[in-house]
């Protein structure tokens, strides 16, 4: 683009940030050198977002691709001699470079195969695409869906990340709304595994007393375990104001904890 680039990169070995700062401090240096200029040329840090494979990465592909239109930069019929992009690559089989991988958008949109029959349709693919976009009115609403937050994919896909790879403390803080999200889904996960433990749900926490004893147990486990907080776990467990709950876990912690079974088991089989 002319002011930024999009990429869609698989990255098997885990150095997306190795990759990313050889490529943008090698195109940076040969820019400067080239156009007698020094000092910085981009203007900050990139950003990424996991992206699940299947029709997630397809419409990233999609969006990629589309992105000239989107900027006016030519119409859609002339998106092919666009010369700034893997779409014309995926035209020119001949000068593609080793590391493309065109196949993934082709066959994503319908399982097309990398000839001239399946570049033809994906080429009608994209032209549809744009027409419903621009007839929805929808690029602002597209890029906010492929652009922003911290992972494009499934609800399944984004809690087995949560998972596996506790993304929740390692986000960057700049990234506030992927920050806060990734929070939410790791408190709830941590959240039902307790009350799993002790063989209750957000639907017996919701009919029992605000200071019950197990409710204090899950409370002080997941303070121990997660930095939730007073008022989102409070409006979970039905345990009122936070400042009442506040006061009610102190008490426990002092009196109640140590010799509460509840907290025995939370302590002794679910590590958050």
């Amino acid at each position: 683009m002319r002011n930024h680039f999009h990429l869609g990169l698989e990255t098997p070995d885990g150095n997306l940030v190795a990759g990313m700062q050889w490529l943008q401090s090698t195109f940076s240096n040969r820019f400067n050198r080239f156009r007698h200029e020094h000092g910085h040329l981009f203007q900050g840090r990139f950003t990424s977002i996991l992206t699940e494979n299947g029709k997630h990465l397809g419409d990233v592909c999609d969006y990629i691709h589309l992105n000239p239109i989107k900027a006016g930069i030519l119409p859609i019929e002339r998106l092919v001699e666009y010369r700034y992009s893997s779409y014309w690559y995926l035209h020119h089989p001949g000068k593609r470079p080793s590391f493309l991988q065109p196949q993934t958008a082709l066959a994503f949109a319908g399982g097309l195969h990398d000839n001239k029959q399946g570049r033809a349709a994906y080429a009608l693919w994209l032209e549809f695409k744009a027409g419903a976009i621009a007839r929805a009115r929808g690029w602002n609403k597209q890029e906010l869906a492929l652009c922003r937050g911290w992972s494009i994919g499934s609800e399944l896909f984004k809690e087995r990340l949560v998972k596996e790879f506790k993304l929740a403390g390692v986000l960057r803080s700049s990234d506030r709304l992927g920050v806060r999200e990734m929070r939410l889904r790791n408190w709830s996960r941590v959240l039902q595994g307790a009350l799993a433990v002790l063989g209750q749900t957000l639907e017996t926490g919701a009919a029992d007393m605000k200071s019950a004893p197990w409710k204090l147990a899950v409370a002080a486990f997941m303070k121990s375990k997660t930095q939730v907080s007073n008022s989102w776990l409070s409006s979970q467990l039905n345990m009122g104001a936070p400042n009442a709950m506040s006061h009610n876990l102190t008490d426990y912690r002092k009196h109640i904890r140590a010799g509460d079974g509840a907290w025995k088991a939370l302590t002794a089989q679910y590590e958050a």
